[in-house]
């Protein structure tokens, strides 16, 4: 165990290595409780070091010998590495030590999940598999040998030898080694190949435990997708002979990008039509395509210190962001990534977890790998590309590539090559990387009419796209915008950020006067006018959700009944959307004798009847904001959320919803109804999501009686698992047979049963949310190891809002009490489910005090780890 009072390390300390490395040689003899690891490393000195100390990281290592240039040495060793009198010039360091990867439960390092072998490294645990400097700065080539029984054994790179009992890797690409991997078991594997835009013919496969080759065909394609896309848009081919992937099912994360070896998680690469939900289709198709683009955005091109985290991960999000809206829909893919972002980044941003993008300090890397460092990375990405333009950020990327191969480096490195490009001072943007908090953006605006004695503004008389109405005028709008970003942990005055604000004007009858128009905001004030106007238009703003801020403009029911019927712009367009329906809840949660706005959802009904829009698109607009998010709206107003008058008023607006609509959901449900073979595609799976919130509003009004007859016929799991969750949320005398049915019938696959467990706590009453909770890690099934079946239990109590955040702290307590137990196994799993209490100051004095309880008891543990102790920490500070 970590010690869990360790030192803080900073950003403005970084210090090169002193030692670099030119090869690597390991040589592993596997055994469950015994392993060896024999290394051979060559060492030379670095030019660029300010001090000479030889330092090797190892942690929970047992050290049989050691030489130097074949001679024995005898180092000093700590519970964090070793130091040791080394020559000043080049030389050989070998070592062996002795690991146990069956007693290895923290799932870091090499340890083993259903009798196979397998690694991760990231960010800092190759240190547990042998002596080395396990730092990012320091890349080199590895070869790797394998000895065991196993039939299979893989690392990175290519395979240059093998015989009985053992085989040996070649990665020819220098590597930090946080990238290294190795896997060994009983595996059998789903080939196919891929031949590159060069004409080179690349071996594929994923690797799995025997009966799960029927789940394979799927992330295989997504697989070849993915290596062409990266060569259609960004001209990045792949650099080794064979591409393997492996699935295993004890694995902290979702997927790591190893070299040549991608390990990952079961959940984000296998699937079926029977086992696997629309969802679960499109992640393992985004996953595979994050993994696979670090190749170039994270291995090629690495990072140099854990600092810089968000230069692979922000970039490589956003990458796997445009692919998917290439295979899907973008409009859809870009509301749902500012879903995401808004339920779980600007939380972040806007309590005790607050970091920038880029981190001044940490305690414990594990605990930055965040939605601020991906997702919001991946939003300053966005920006930049939106500010210089499609053809500068190519030649960025392509200067990128050409100038930082090989290397490991920063954000000002990243930053340069678009000022090199464009010729644009970046200074002012970089706040985006060092500034937290999610900036606030307040509109007012100005209109100034048509002067007759004026002569018509020629730039928009000129305009041939221009509405014959609006031509030729003398008006003009102005919108002037205030930011301000509130102070976060340790960052009290905040500089103005660099905005750009995608605007479009519409005019009363719904044409666009304006198309959508990059206005560049860098003061924090400053107003921007449109000239030649006949009559005060309607504006739309932040279309595309173009910088990840909060909007603050009042603007009337009227106006946002007007954007949702005649927006073109798809986000702005769901966003008053949104915006109604968020409107409608706290009028309802601020005065109870208030009922659903019925002239919301009457219009509302009106769109979503539009057969021209995409069904994906419409379930989106149905979609009401969750609990969570108008726990903090009403946070925001100053008025302390009720987590069960939330719950309450939610549940009533979706039955009004359902009870206005009644006559329409028999013509909605038949529109979206698929009669072809299941397809796990764009088309298919938009209309399966609408159909699931028709099936939703049905089974309110006749008790799930459609939700069985969908449960019973269903040949998908897609439309099996949502008729489950609405008979356990409607049918109450029937919701047990349903779900022992399900059990029984799935009872065999893992990734199905952990659907299982997460939908009984999700779906249960607030009431019970916690006794679900409880009563499901008492199952055989529950397996406290196994990061999927925890988080598929206790994860989804966090889910349920009202439920968790009972008054009586019962959800508190059981959270708790599970964390202090899972921390001794696995502290990297622990500390990331710490975040849930993240946002315990938003509510009633009773459950502050409830919730500080509770993390103090976690706190008072016993040999706490220091990845939990730094999170428990923060949040309490």
């Amino acid at each position: 165990m970590k010690d869990s009072s360790p030192q803080t390390i900073y950003l403005k300390d970084y210090t090169p290595p002193a030692w670099l490395v030119e090869d690597v040689h390991l040589t592993f003899r596997l055994a469950p409780r015994a392993t060896r690891v024999t290394s051979r490393v060559r060492f030379v000195p670095n030019p660029e070091a300010t001090a000479r100390e030889f330092f090797l990281h190892g942690e929970e290592l047992k050290l049989i010998s050691c030489h130097i240039d074949g001679r024995s040495v005898t180092p000093e060793v700590t519970p964090e590495g070793l130091t040791c009198d080394v020559p000043d010039g080049p030389f050989t360091w070998e070592a062996e030590v002795e690991i146990s990867p069956e007693t290895n439960t923290a799932l870091e390092g090499l340890y083993m999940s259903s009798g196979m072998y397998c690694t991760q490294c990231e960010a800092e645990s190759f240190r547990k598999i042998t002596y080395y400097p396990d730092r990012p700065d320091v890349m080199a080539p590895f070869t790797v040998r394998i000895e065991s029984d196993l039939p299979v054994m893989l690392s990175n790179g290519n395979p240059v030898a093998q015989g009985q009992g053992w085989a040996e890797w070649h990665d020819p690409w220098k590597k930090p080694s946080y990238l290294f991997a190795l896997v060994a078991g009983n595996l059998v594997n789903h080939p196919d190949s891929f031949t590159t835009m060069s004409g080179r013919e690349v071996e594929l496969n994923i690797w799995v435990r025997p009966g799960d080759l029927h789940k394979c065909a799927f992330g295989m394609e997504a697989l070849k997708k993915s290596m062409k896309w990266d060569e259609e848009v960004y001209g990045r081919e792949y650099d080794l002979d064979i591409f393997n992937i492996v699935a295993v099912d004890d694995f902290n994360m979702g997927a790591m990008e190893n070299k040549g070896l991608n390990i990952f998680n079961s959940s984000a690469v296998l699937a079926s039509p029977e086992t696997s939900t629309d969802a679960n289709f499109e992640r393992i198709e985004a996953i595979i395509a994050h993994e696979y683009f670090h190749n170039w955005t994270g291995n090629r091109i690495t990072c140099r210190d854990w600092f810089q985290l968000c230069l692979k991960e922000g970039l490589t999000v956003y990458r796997d962001s445009q692919f998917t809206s290439d295979m899907r829909s973008a409009p859809v893919k870009r509301i749902s990534d500012v879903i995401d972002l808004r339920a779980r980044q600007f939380p972040e941003d806007q309590g005790p977890l607050s970091h920038p993008v880029r981190p001044e300090s940490f305690q414990e890397i594990n605990n930055f790998y965040t939605a601020t460092v991906y997702e919001k990375g991946a939003e300053v990405i966005g920006m930049l590309k939106r500010l210089v333009g499609d053809e500068a950020y190519a030649r960025a990327l392509d200067l990128y590539f050409e100038r930082h191969d090989g290397d490991a480096a920063t954000i000002e490195d990243w930053l340069k090559v678009f000022e090199d490009v464009t010729d644009r001072d970046l200074t002012q943007f970089k706040r985006w990387y060092s500034q937290s908090g999610t900036p606030r953006l307040k509109v007012t605006e100005e209109w100034t009419p048509a002067d007759a004695s004026r002569p018509p503004s020629r730039d928009l008389a000129a305009n041939p796209e221009a509405p014959d109405q609006v031509r030729g005028g003398t008006g003009t709008y102005t919108l002037t915008f205030e930011q301000h970003t509130p102070p976060t942990p340790g960052q009290r005055d905040k500089a103005p950020q660099v905005l750009p604000i995608a605007v479009g004007l519409l005019t009363p009858n719904g044409d666009e006067v304006v198309p959508t128009t990059l206005l560049e905001m860098t003061e924090a004030k400053q107003s921007f006018s449109f000239d030649g106007l006949t009559r005060k238009p309607v504006p739309s703003l932040l279309r595309g959700f173009s910088a990840p801020v909060v909007l603050e403009r009042e603007a009337s029911r009227e106006e946002r009944l007007f954007l949702l019927a005649h927006d073109t712009d798809s986000f702005t367009r769901w966003e008053a959307s949104r915006d109604l329906a968020r409107a409608s809840m706290l009028g309802a949660l601020t005065d109870p004798s208030k009922g659903p706005d019925r002239t919301w959802l009457e219009a509302l009904r009106g769109v979503v009847r539009d057969t021209e829009l995409d069904p994906a698109y419409r379930a989106l607009l149905l979609a009401l904001p969750g609990e969570n998010e108008m726990a903090q709206t009403l946070h925001e107003r100053g008025i302390t959320p009720d987590p069960e008058a939330i719950h309450s008023t939610r549940q009533a607006h979706l039955q009004a919803r359902a009870e206005l609509w009644q006559a329409n959901l028999p013509i909605l449900a038949e529109e979206v109804a698929v009669t072809a073979p299941y397809r796990p595609d764009a088309e298919q799976s938009g209309k399966r999501a609408l159909g699931a919130a028709v099936l939703d509003m049905q089974s309110r009004i006749d008790w799930g009686k459609t939700a069985a007859r969908q449960f019973e016929t269903a040949d998908n799991m897609t439309q099996q698992l949502s008729a489950l969750a609405c008979l356990i949320r409607y049918d109450a005398k029937n919701s047990a047979r349903y779900i022992r049915d399900f059990y029984d019938q799935w009872k065999d696959d893992r990734l199905v049963i952990d659907k299982w467990f997460m939908l009984q706590v999700s779906e249960a009453t607030p009431d019970r949310a916690a006794e679900a909770a409880e009563g499901l890690t008492q199952h055989p099934d529950f397996d406290l190891k196994n990061p999927n079946r925890f988080r598929a239990t206790l994860g989804a109590l966090a889910m349920n809002h009202a439920g968790f955040h009972r008054a009586d702290g019962a959800g508190y307590a059981l959270l708790a009490d599970w964390l202090i137990r899972l921390d001794t196994l696995n502290p990297q799993t622990t500390a990331r489910m710490c975040s849930v209490f993240q946002a315990w100051r938003r509510y009633d004095a009773d459950r502050q005090a409830l919730i500080r309880s509770n993390l103090e008891r976690i706190a008072a543990k016993p040999d706490l780890s220091r990845d939990v102790a730094e999170m428990v920490g923060r949040i309490l500070a």
